[in-house]
């Protein structure tokens, strides 16, 4: 029996959604609630939307803050919760990089709000792609320059060719943000990163990095990993990742030693 942890922060594709499912195992849920009542507090991790952890979240939304686009958005707890935190990108330079994407042939740019994505569809089944599979809320603008707001995270979605696209956009971005491989078709650039998040969230929540427990399965898993006193690697994690932290096949069976 564990002692001592007082946040647990989980990535959610490939880490607590495996194999292509959809929907989040009940008996998370059933963990989740049984670690509030020991004080212990459970928080998604992840590149999603607010909205879109909420709804994958539903059984315990009200109760758990969300760490979303990939850290540069903090909600707290609530129906819906408070913004907390929220780190926003230069906006020419975010302008700019969402430009070089649309730019690349084979890409979609996806630029984030704190709770809206917008985005510039150059395929006409990329709106309805992208809601279905995410459940995000989405706007279509004509260009960058039409976002009406803040921007916190800009992505490429890349199927099939991230390598290339990475090779394309990060020696020159870079030096601006943070590039994060997200996924098998997803490139994020943010000033922010889980890591930065999740010392955010632990400022937020007065808890010491040793006091909390965080669950990843890819690289932009890693920097909240090393920040997180008990880490935890999904064994589908690449072997890189594999050999900096300890391996993890079950989140819910290592839940249920705390």
């Amino acid at each position: 029996m564990r002692t001592g942890i007082r946040l647990v922060a989980s990535d959610i594709d490939g880490t607590l959604l495996r194999g292509g499912a959809a929907e989040i195992p009940q008996e998370i849920f059933e963990e989740i609630r049984r670690l509030e009542g020991k004080g212990i507090l459970f928080c998604p991790a992840s590149g999603r939307q607010y909205q879109s952890l909420r709804q994958l979240f539903a059984p315990v939304a009200a109760q758990v803050p969300f760490l979303c686009e990939n850290g540069a958005v903090i909600f707290g707890p609530g129906a819906p919760g408070p913004l907390w935190s929220r780190t926003v990108m230069d906006r020419a330079l975010a302008e700019a990089l969402s430009r070089d994407i649309l730019a690349l042939p084979g890409t979609e740019v996806l630029i984030s709000g704190v709770n809206t994505s917008y985005i510039c569809p150059k395929r006409d089944d990329f709106e309805a792609l992208f809601r279905d599979f995410t459940g995000n809320h989405i706007a279509v603008v004509p260009a960058p320059e039409a976002v009406p707001e803040e921007i916190v995270k800009v992505s490429s979605f890349c199927p099939g060719i991230l390598e290339e696209v990475q090779q394309a956009l990060c020696p020159k971005w870079a030096k601006h943000f943070r590039a994060a491989v997200a996924g098998e078709a997803w490139l994020d650039f943010t000033l922010a990163d889980k890591g930065t998040g999740l010392q955010a969230l632990c400022r937020l929540l007065g808890a010491a990095p040793e006091e909390v427990m965080a669950f990843g399965d890819n690289f932009n898993d890693a920097p909240m990993l090393r920040v997180a006193g008990h880490p935890y690697i999904m064994d589908t994690a690449h072997p890189d990742l594999q050999a900096e932290f300890p391996v993890c096949s079950d989140v819910a069976a290592i839940l249920r030693t705390l």
